[in-house]
This record gives structure tokens, C-alpha cells and sequence, in this order.
């Protein structure tokens, strides 16, 4: 079993930045692979970031792609999303979640809120 606990939302104006970080425990995270998803109300869940277990491989989803990045670190069982130049857009939950594969992912976090002011 693996537990995910998301910190790093809040509040910040269009064009800013926040570092968002999901903690692991349990099951050794280093033999997962992480990803980031956001929902914004009445929106489906969206994909935004990935990562593979050893860090080399990154998926960034187009819409964020230039402004997103992902990054871990299996020391530390943590695995960071550094968003800059947010927009309005990018208000959502975000939620970390940890899988066998970067496209099916068992365990998920609680979310935290990402509200971005114009």
C-alpha cells in the first residue's frame, strides 16, 4: 500500500509560480511511476505531468508543456510539480499519483487546490 500526501497550493496571481510536492509512504515509491492530474469544477480530470520510476523519462500534457515541470526524488520519496507563469486556467485540484505504469496509476492522493487570480 502506498499513501500520497499532496502540499504546496494555494492562492497567487496570473503569472506566478508555486511548487507543488506529493510525499510517499508505504510501499517504496522509487518502484512506482508519479504523475500529476488536475480537476477544475465541472471538468473531467485532466493529465499534466508524469514521471518515470528512475527520473530519466518525463510526459508534460501540451497545455502546460513549457511552463510545467516534473521532477523526484527517490531519497526522499517525493516527487515535485514546479509550475510557473500560472494562468487563470490552471485553478484546479491537483493530485499526485503513483502507478506500475505511467499510464494506470492505483494510488492517489487527496488533492491540493491551485487557485490562480487575473
Amino acid at each position: 500500500q502506498v499513501q500520497l500526501v499532496e502540499s504546496g497550493g494555494g492562492l497567487v496571481q496570473a503569472g506566478g509560480s508555486l511548487r507543488l510536492s506529493c510525499a510517499s509512504s508505504g510501499r517504496t515509491s522509487s518502484s512506482l511511476d508519479m504523475g500529476w492530474f488536475r480537476q477544475a469544477p465541472g471538468k473531467e480530470r485532466e493529465f499534466v505531468a508524469a514521471i518515470t520510476r528512475s527520473g530519466v523519462t518525463t510526459y508534460i500534457a501540451e497545455s502546460v508543456k513549457g511552463r510545467f515541470t516534473i521532477s523526484r526524488d527517490n531519497a526522499k520519496n517525493t516527487v515535485a510539480l514546479q509550475m510557473n507563469s500560472l494562468k487563470p486556467e490552471d485553478t484546479a485540484v491537483y493530485s499526485c499519483a503513483a502507478g506500475y505504469t505511467t499510464r494506470a496509476y492505483t494510488y492517489w492522493g487527496q488533492g491540493t487546490q491551485v487557485t490562480v487570480s487575473s
